[in-house]
């Protein structure tokens, strides 16, 4: 029994002591509670200002004071740092503000919590400043008055048949109205550290090395320059290729490629320029053995430019390596110096008369009657093809019409054509009585010629 009494009499001893140890524990939490009334918890921080464990009565002495020097550092790209004070902008404590709010937001029971986490508020009118200084002191900014170097996208440089990408160039452009902004939260939120970079208050780049747009671009641009292109003017050839392509390459701001249709252009007009025979000088061996020069007509290789440029342009987009003729909008007969050939007629009409070549043999020849010089209806000198033959035509002008049965244009509706009302050929009938142009002859000739001609056969009109 002595035992028994003992232990209990141990036991309530021990339950007397917790019970004095959580009153005591309480009666401290509730003291330092009642300490937190009037007073900020552990690791308080209002814009910027420590405020822990401070009275709320002394709040504003401390916020003067923190004013009084306060500077916000401007972190420049180039580590360069700039200041602003509170003395450059007439920053001060507004009396007005709404600092009391955060008393409710600490209530004095929940003090425990701020020796775990932090405390930071933001009273959005607790400073005031003069606009017009800091306005004025954002302008005197040495990173706003410096020389201006903009930011570059990555770029492409072309080498060796292949592209490479150069460094993006991020420059030190700042963009006023983001820096402008950005120094006046830090301001009110009592900051003093503004990275201008981390901020963005800098003009970046859009496209840098990392990006997957600066690769597409890449890739395409070398399927670009693979295109190799073999243009065929009979025994010559004009090779196109990545050399010659990359000069014709942009990319945009957006990365994109960009093809210099103008330059294409031009350059379809250099071949076209080279190779096209319409109405070149050319030296041409007559029927009597004389050489003249004949001059103008529209017989010879046409290449078509438009249309040569848009499958050029697609060629190109599509990097593709062939060999081919250009798209023309005539062709001549032949290639080479002579793209006459053996095939042609020929008329002289200083002698007033017609040869006709096949195949390098004369298969008629004759008499002819040109247009009338006199009148003003003289046969132009050129070379012409053959446009189409027909037979029984009735030929209509501004005082005439008659009927032929070999109908032959070779100018718009200047033609060969017979001339039944006519019994005479040659000599100088055509400065009396010559044609409306058109070039006459006898019924047997042009039979002979309708028979054996096709079209865009070359017809040589010449004077000696």
């Amino acid at each position: 029994m002595k035992n028994i009494n003992i232990k209990k009499f141990v036991e309530c001893e021990v339950t007397g002591n917790n019970i004095i140890l959580i009153a005591s524990i309480l009666l401290v939490y509730l003291l330092i509670a009642l300490y937190f009334t009037n007073h900020f918890f552990f690791n308080t921080v209002i814009n910027g200002v420590d405020v822990s464990l401070k009275a709320h009565d002394d709040i504003e002495d401390i916020i003067r004071s923190y004013i009084k020097d306060y500077k916000l550092q401007l972190i420049e790209r180039n580590m360069e740092v700039e200041e602003i004070t509170a003395q450059d902008i007439g920053m001060r404590y507004n009396e007005k503000n709404s600092i009391s709010e955060i008393y409710h937001l600490q209530s004095s029971f929940k003090w425990i919590s701020s020796l775990l986490k932090n405390q930071k508020y933001y009273v959005d009118d607790l400073f005031i400043y003069n606009k017009d200084n800091l306005e004025n002191r954002i302008n005197e900014l040495n990173c706003l008055n410096k020389d201006i170097i903009e930011p570059q996208n990555v770029s492409f440089s072309y080498s060796n048949g292949t592209y490479e990408i150069i460094k993006e160039v991020y420059g030190n452009k700042v963009n006023k109205d983001k820096l402008s902004e950005a120094i006046e939260m830090s301001i009110l939120k009592g900051e003093t550290k503004l990275d201008l970079n981390q901020n963005l208050c800098y003009e970046n780049p859009r496209y840098t090395l990392s990006s997957d747009k600066a690769f597409e671009t890449k890739n395409l641009l070398d399927k670009y320059v693979l295109t190799k292109i073999t243009y065929i003017f009979g025994s010559e050839n004009e090779i196109l290729d990545g050399d010659i392509i990359n000069q014709w390459l942009s990319v945009d701001e957006d990365l994109e490629v960009v093809i210099n249709e103008k330059e294409v252009l031009e350059y379809v007009q250099r071949l076209s320029k080279k190779y096209d025979t319409v109405g070149v000088a050319r030296e041409f061996k007559t029927s009597t053995n004389k050489i003249v020069e004949v001059k103008g007509g529209f017989y010879g290789w046409k290449i078509n430019r438009s249309a040569e440029v848009k499958v050029l342009l697609e060629n190109i987009k599509l990097g593709e390596v062939i060999r081919k003729e250009p798209i023309y909008t005539q062709k001549a007969l032949s290639r080479g110096e002579d793209d006459i050939g053996d095939t042609y007629v020929e008329i002289n009409i200083t002698w007033q008369y017609l040869w006709f070549y096949k195949d390098g043999k004369l298969i008629t020849n004759g008499a002819v009657v040109t247009g009338n010089p006199n009148r003003g209806n003289a046969t132009e000198a050129g070379a012409y093809m053959l446009n189409y033959k027909q037979k029984e035509s009735t030929l209509r002008g501004a005082n005439y019409e008659v009927k032929v049965t070999y109908w032959m244009p070779f100018n718009g509706n200047i033609g060969i054509h017979d001339a039944s009302w006519r019994y005479s050929f040659g000599g100088d009938i055509y400065k009396r009585n010559g044609s409306h142009g058109c070039v006459n002859i006898p019924l047997y000739l042009a039979k002979t010629i309708f028979d054996n001609i096709e079209e865009g056969t070359p017809i040589i009109c010449y004077e000696e």
